[in-house]
């Protein structure tokens, strides 16, 4: 599979997407595929990308989601870098003790005496000294912070100054605005559901029903026994203006040069003033990124979760698709594919689990048996508690989002022979892939070309449509069933792991169709 093409073998999710396997997860609690509509995305943590600094939800929140350390070139959007530089200082000598002594004695003596000028020698010289100072520079385009007049800073890191928005007022009132608008509807919903809502004890004395309580203690507090409605915020409203800024006045006798305009691209890195001139152009602050952890909508079982710390790539749960389903990768066709003619492709099938899987190619949806639906939903139905004082209880999990099964769209344009039987992979064994193993000559079917370790190359025949028109391509659709292992259950009386017949549908695109040979 080439990382530049898209891969002609795509398998449905639950949610009838189809996308190739390195894009889908696997659900071993419900058990499903799923993509990334099926699942919910929560952020794990905030890091900046180039100093690689951890920074909590609320930091990231008060600093706009970017790194108050790292900046951006405002041309070609690369990282900006430090760079120092020695300014010399003049700094003045301190005057030797005896001088002021004496001084100190004149002025003690005769203070109404006149001190005679002292000669040129006995000056305090100065002595220079030089002072690093550091300006921002790009690596790439050679853009620095002093071509728009910024001045050097003293420390690297920490005293950039920011480029103020005209609007940020305005910003600041709307954004205060609409908090306390949000605020007043979640309190009046809140009261009025408190209103709504029975009472939560069965017996309510008379005190709680005739509200004597809640008035009692208003008055030990200082309030009034009725609450004074708030005020509503108020704010005032934007109004439009018919005045527009005219054009400069060279603008249609000087010629234009681009190299001093700005692109889009560039304006929008400044959505506060999109400057038009290069000139204008000041370093903006590197936005964050996230961790994200992937959650199963359906069981609300993690399926992604990588680690904490920004430098590490590894993952603590990774149920990728890849690691579970038998992955179906096309060989070749073996003629080109012509609409009403006969044709063959050779599949090859790999195994990435630690045991045998027998696999079905169907044409139609398989019967599901009574007993592995009870078993799927036994598994749903997780205890919320571990405590022996419960177990007893049946207390079922809630799911917050119920599936919604869809049913996936039938692309495929051709009709596919069924095997003549079902064919088992063997498990993996990273060993194998070193060893000069042998395999015994055993009877395999006919459909099966070749068989190595965990892999099975087979000769699937296939039939496209006579209605196919040219240059469309042809896509062979079937079930496959397979059967997984799974070692995950959540059932404390059964520990052993439990088999499942499981079924993917799966759409391979073979190639454009071409003209009949006369």
């Amino acid at each position: 599979m080439s990382f530049m093409q898209p891969s002609p073998v795509k398998y449905a999710c639950s949610c009838g997407i189809l996308n190739p396997i390195n894009k889908l997860f696997f659900c071993r609690h419900c058990p499903k595929l799923r993509c990334g509509f099926c699942v919910c995305h929560e952020i794990e943590s905030h890091f900046c990308s180039n100093c690689l600094e951890n920074i909590p939800s609320t930091e990231a929140r008060h600093k706009k989601n970017c790194c108050a350390n790292c900046f951006d070139c405002p041309c070609c959007q690369h990282t900006l870098t430090p760079r120092a530089v020695t300014v010399p200082v003049v700094r003045k000598t301190e005057e030797p003790k005896e001088s002021k002594e004496k001084k100190e004695g004149e002025t003690g003596e005769d203070a109404t005496a006149v001190a005679p000028p002292t000669p040129a020698s006995s000056k305090p010289s100065a002595v220079p000294t030089t002072k690093k100072m550091y300006y921002l520079s790009c690596v790439s385009c050679r853009w620095t912070t002093r071509d728009v007049g910024i001045p050097d800073q003293g420390v690297a890191t920490g005293t950039w100054p920011d480029n103020e928005c005209l609007y940020q007022a305005r910003f600041n009132a709307l954004v205060e605005y609409f908090q306390a608008v949000v605020l007043q509807e979640k309190q009046e919903k809140l009261e009025f559901m408190r209103r709504k809502a029975p009472k939560q004890h069965k017996f309510p004395s008379l005190t709680d029903r005739t509200g004597l309580t809640a008035s009692l203690i208003r008055r030990q507090i200082g309030w009034n026994d009725k609450s004074i409605p708030k005020a509503k915020p108020v704010i005032t409203p934007a109004e439009a203006t018919a005045e527009v800024e005219g054009l400069p006045a060279d603008i249609f006798t000087e010629q234009l040069n681009l190299r001093n305009v700005t692109t889009i691209a560039q304006r929008h890195s400044q959505p506060a003033d999109q400057p038009t001139a290069v000139g204008s152009l000041y370093p903006q602050r590197r936005s964050l990124w996230i961790k994200r952890s992937l959650r199963c909508r359906q069981c609300e079982h993690n399926l992604i979760k990588p680690e904490y710390h920004p430098t590490s790539i590894k993952y603590r749960i990774q149920l990728f698709a890849s690691y579970h389903v038998p992955e179906v990768v096309m060989v070749r066709c073996e003629q080109p594919p012509t609409a009403g003619k006969s044709n063959a492709i050779l599949l090859k099938f790999t195994n990435p689990t630690m045991y045998d899987m027998t696999i079905r190619l169907l044409t139609a949806v398989p019967l599901e048996d009574p007993l592995m639906a009870d078993e799927v939903n036994r598994i749903k139905e997780e205890a919320i508690s571990s405590s022996p004082l419960l177990r007893g209880v049946t207390l079922a999990r809630q799911n917050s989002t119920r599936e919604v099964k869809r049913e996936v769209n039938d692309v495929s344009n051709a009709e596919i022979v069924p095997l003549e039987s079902e064919f088992v992979l063997s498990q993996r064994d990273d060993s194998k892939e070193f060893d000069e193993y042998v395999q015994l000559p055993t009877e395999e079917p006919k459909f099966i070309v070749w068989r190595k370790g965990n892999k099975v190359l087979i000769r699937l025949e296939f039939t496209p449509a006579t209605d196919v028109p040219v240059s469309t391509d042809v896509v062979l659709g079937f079930f496959m069933q397979y059967t997984y292992v799974n070692t995950v259950t959540n059932a404390p009386e059964k520990k052993e792991p439990t088999t499942h017949a499981l079924h993917s549908r799966v759409f391979i695109t073979a190639g454009a169709a071409e003209q009949k040979a006369n």
